[in-house]
């Protein structure tokens, strides 16, 4: 269903993949997922990003699987983390390349360090689009 390839002619990324081919005939377009808990809050203390990153990571599992999907059905990611500091965003991309959710950032992503998100202190957003099977 999915084909990833890295073309000889760039880079060879950090594993993800430069490009994902799906056949899938319908995609899910999930929104950004944020780091807030089921009152709407975000988690943590103010400038923790474990914290932020884990619940951003329970919160994509979840409507993954509202949607049909699994994380080895996502065909593109987009992590918007809100830092200037190259070792930070490196962090966030390690707690969730070695999470549950892992196998959704293999295939097309990008890592971009922000000025600001929507929600006063949070600090990461994921945004996944899947293929379903």
């Amino acid at each position: 269903m999915l084909t990833k390839t890295n073309p000889p002619t760039v880079h060879q990324p950090a594993g993800y993949s430069h490009v994902t081919i799906s056949s899938a005939g319908r995609l899910a377009h999930l929104a950004g997922q944020c780091p807030l808990d089921l009152d709407g809050q975000v988690v943590g203390e103010p400038g923790d990003f474990d914290a932020q990153t884990d619940q951003v990571i329970a919160n994509c599992l979840a409507v993954l699987e509202a949607a049909g999907a699994s994380p080895s059905d996502v065909v593109r990611s987009i992590i918007y983390v809100v830092s200037p500091d190259s070792g930070v965003l490196a962090g966030v991309w390690q707690r969730l390349t070695g999470s549950a959710l892992a196998p959704a950032f293999t295939t097309a992503s990008t890592l971009l360090g922000v000025a600001s998100l929507g929600y006063r202190d949070q600090l990461i957003e994921v945004d996944l689009t899947a293929a379903l099977p």
